[in-house]
């Protein structure tokens, strides 16, 4: 695998917090060259050096650090919020439990996004892009029949073809690795971003100037705007109030990477079976993302199966079309349920990505719904700064979720029904879902419409997302 060239030779580098701080060859930051200790320095450096072929942080408690924004969750969405507002004037720190890990050597392992193409706008207006265009998947077409194991797909299918939305790709497929390296290389780069790693937050306060979060360290950390980027289980959701409605599916999705014989051609294929979808998302080369749902319990058995008796499962279910398929990497699975905050802003603080939502991934919309939210919540804060008002107040934030919480709401409403009509055996709504998709293939204005929600193109969408900047 190429080395980009900001990992082949890492510099070092320092993440400021609070005071900008010379960069010397002393291996212990919080000494000084005689030996002393500087407990007048200790508060404000966080120190990040090459260590191998990885990168490796140094934890300093801090005693205050201020930010105009913090954002809890350095994901993918949390990250890329960092990097939208840093562009625009913003500092930012940006708080996650995980370790501050390299993706420089990580392995193959099959995870993988489906990027619509407004997604992948925005990734380029935020700097990114460039380091994942090399190791993307553009899809071309889009290819969705109902079908049942065993069995070849129904005749009638939904065929979407890029060139007749005249914009590019639908999207992409990208690797979670690769996405992330781009990430964490480009907010260790940003002077206005400070990222504090392997530190989980206790405790937050909100009052009328700003809002604060102490760390399991005893770090005070201290904002204007407090963003929740946390996850489905969001402590910063759960700290402020916030309660969540949703339901479970009782399906498990299993994923892993696959290998086949003959070339996908760009094309992500969808069966729609009665134990739940399998979609084919195509990789660079002869590889293919597998993300197949079964009832819970069936899942689980499945995947608990050695490799060769996994496969035998799946081969039945994929068909004979890619040709000989075999196992690539690691195999995964994950529960599906639906999850929405019955509030994505209070005083202070907004939720962004799975913090707010979290649906099933039948329509592929996990990631570019965050994004959605990145762009929205950035582009209001932006604008909010530039006429001088409190980025924090609830006057403000409700723009921010009065343009996503509907949207967001319609998007999972649809992938549940679409869960619920596909994921049975009925006859009479095979047929009728069958006839359906045969009309939309035979009506081209239709059908480019749906092409162009598949691209996310459609409704009030942020900058970003449009491919200009705030």
């Amino acid at each position: 695998m190429s080395t980009s060239p900001a990992f082949a030779k890492p510099p070092l580098l320092f993440v400021r917090t609070v005071a900008p701080y010379v960069a010397t060859d002393n291996p212990r930051p919080e000494l000084a060259p005689d030996g002393r200790r500087k407990a007048e320095q200790a508060h404000s450096i966080g120190r990040v050096w090459p260590h191998g072929q990885f990168w490796q942080s140094a934890h300093i408690a801090v005693m205050k650090n201020t930010s105009d924004i913090l954002i809890v969750g350095g994901g993918l969405n949390g990250p890329a919020l960092a990097l939208a507002l840093a562009q625009t004037g913003h500092s930012v720190t940006l708080v996650d439990a995980q370790p501050l890990a390299s993706f420089e050597d990580a392995d193959f392992d099959g995870r993988g996004y489906a990027l619509a193409l407004a997604s992948q706008r925005l990734l380029a207006q935020i700097g990114i892009w460039d380091q994942v265009a090399e190791h993307a998947q553009p899809m071309l077409e889009i290819k969705a029949s109902d079908g049942t194991a065993g069995e070849g797909p129904s005749p009638f299918f939904l065929h979407f073809d890029h060139r007749e939305i005249e914009e590019g790709p639908m999207g992409y497929m990208a690797e979670d690795r690769y996405l992330r390296r781009a990430l964490l290389q480009a907010v260790v780069a940003e002077p206005k971003i400070t990222m504090i790693n392997e530190r989980r937050v206790i405790d937050q306060e909100i009052d009328q100037t700003g809002a604060s979060i102490t760390l399991d360290d005893g770090s005070e950390l201290r904002g204007k705007l407090l963003v929740g980027s946390d996850g489905r289980q969001s402590g910063t959701a759960k700290r402020a109030g916030i309660a969540r409605s949703g339901w479970d599916y009782g399906q498990t999705a299993l994923v892993c990477a696959i290998d086949h014989e003959k070339p996908h051609h760009g094309i992500a294929h969808q069966f729609f079976m009665a134990p739940g979808p399998l979609a084919i998302l195509p990789l660079p080369g002869n590889h293919s993302s597998i993300v197949w749902s079964e009832k819970t319990e069936t899942a689980q058995a499945i995947h608990a199966l050695e490799d060769a008796d996994y496969m035998a499962v799946l081969r039945p279910r994929f068909g004979d079309f890619l040709g000989e398929i075999s196992l690539v990497g690691k195999r995964f699975t994950y529960p599906l349920n639906l999850t929405i905050a019955n509030s994505f802003v209070a005083d202070r603080l907004a939720l962004v990505g799975d913090a707010a939502h979290g649906m099933h991934p039948i329509a592929g919309q996990g990631l570019n719904a965050g994004l959605r939210d990145v762009g929205a919540l950035a582009e209001v804060i932006t604008e909010a700064t530039r006429r001088g008002e409190d980025i924090g107040s609830l006057l403000v934030l409700e723009r921010y979720q009065q343009w996503r919480r509907f949207d967001t709401a319609a998007l999972a409403a649809t992938t549940d029904m679409v869960n619920r009509l596909f994921s049975n055996n009925n006859p009479l709504l095979r047929l009728g879902r069958d006839l359906g998709m045969g009309l939309v293939s035979s009506l081209p204005g239709l059908r480019r419409g749906f092409m162009r929600e598949a691209a996310g193109l459609t409704g009030d969408l942020p900058r970003l997302l449009q491919g200009k900047s705030i």
